[in-house]
């Protein structure tokens, strides 16, 4: 049954930089947070100009809740002080989950060309924010990728796509948490209406 919530409000992204200095638009993060919790901060970065990203992001720490990188275009490497090493490339996700603390680094591998994707901050819950540090590099053939009766194209990056015809489990699958993140490729005039696990919303 399709159920409809009240739209508490619109936020507009504004320019930010973040690292040493790669150019972004932050989504949401900072001011009213707490209207999107467990999510604390996502931000789109895009640029084909090399002085906007490739700077990149030295290291630095993290503690207490998750990353996850999508990237759509470009190629980014990944170190971490656990001696993990990953490239993250067009169309793959890295899922890292901090908890109790990691210190890494996110670098271009590129000098030229388009980079472009998402970061999205998700807050641990209490019981696992002491965990160990975890990260998956999940490269693009391993992203499953579909195209419902409507032709509308849906990447499944975590959780399960259910739309009552098509079933998909996503590359992620977490029980303590269960994220569903879903990309959607929507032509003019189509629909969908994906099952979302209760509570979710």
């Amino acid at each position: 049954m399709t159920q409809f919530r009240k739209v508490l409000s619109i936020q507009a992204g504004q320019p930010a930089s973040d690292g040493a200095g790669v150019k972004l638009t932050r989504v949401f993060g900072g001011r009213g947070i707490e209207l999107f919790d467990p999510f604390l901060m996502l931000d789109e970065f895009g640029s084909d100009k090399p002085g906007d990203y490739i700077a990149g992001f030295p290291p630095h720490p993290h503690r207490g809740f998750e990353t996850v990188t999508y990237m759509l275009e470009g190629r980014m490497r990944h170190e971490d002080h656990m001696g993990n090493v990953g490239l993250l490339q067009g169309g793959g996700v890295q899922w890292m989950t901090a908890a109790r603390g990691i210190i890494h680094s996110e670098m271009p591998e590129q000098e030229e060309g388009t980079m472009r994707g998402f970061q999205l901050w998700l807050n641990l819950p209490g019981k696992n924010k002491l965990n160990e540090a975890s990260y998956q590099d999940i490269q693009p053939e391993n992203v499953p990728r579909l195209t419902t009766e409507g032709g509308v194209q849906v990447v499944v990056i975590a959780g399960h796509f259910d739309d009552g015809t098509v079933r998909q489990a996503g590359a992620v699958q977490r029980p303590d948490t269960e994220p569903l993140y879903l990309d959607f490729h929507m032509p003019a005039g189509s629909r969908i209406s994906p099952q979302v696990p209760e509570g979710h919303l």
